[in-house]
């Protein structure tokens, strides 16, 4: 997106899609409900991403609130992100997307 979300009367559905809309971003998001991560170890979660989009999402992720970055005043810098309070409200969303992903992997595999 590069974008801010701008608060409207829009529908708060596409509020929500729009703040989540990236291909990285819920996974980055679901890393984050365990603790703290530093951007290299959230690389190495992400083995697929590379450091370009990876920068672009969690900056996303900040614009719009959902995460907080913390730089450390060292050499090399070290920065850490974690979920916001606002952020943090999204566990029971990607809890039942987890819940949802497994009950249609398991109805797939049976089917085929």
């Amino acid at each position: 997106m590069g974008k801010s979300i701008q608060i409207t009367e829009q529908c708060p559905l596409d509020i929500g899609l729009n703040m989540l809309s990236g291909k990285w971003k819920m996974a980055i998001l679901w890393h984050l409900t365990k603790g703290t991560i530093r951007f290299n170890e959230m690389q190495r979660l992400l083995p697929a991403i590379n450091q370009k989009t990876l920068t672009r999402q969690l900056r996303e992720l900040e614009q719009d609130g959902l995460i907080s970055r913390h730089i450390y005043p060292e050499v090399p810098p070290k920065v850490e992100y974690q979920l916001s309070e606002v952020g943090a409200t999204i566990l029971p969303v990607l809890d039942a997307l987890c819940s949802w992903g497994k009950n249609y992997q398991k109805q797939a595999k049976d089917q085929f």
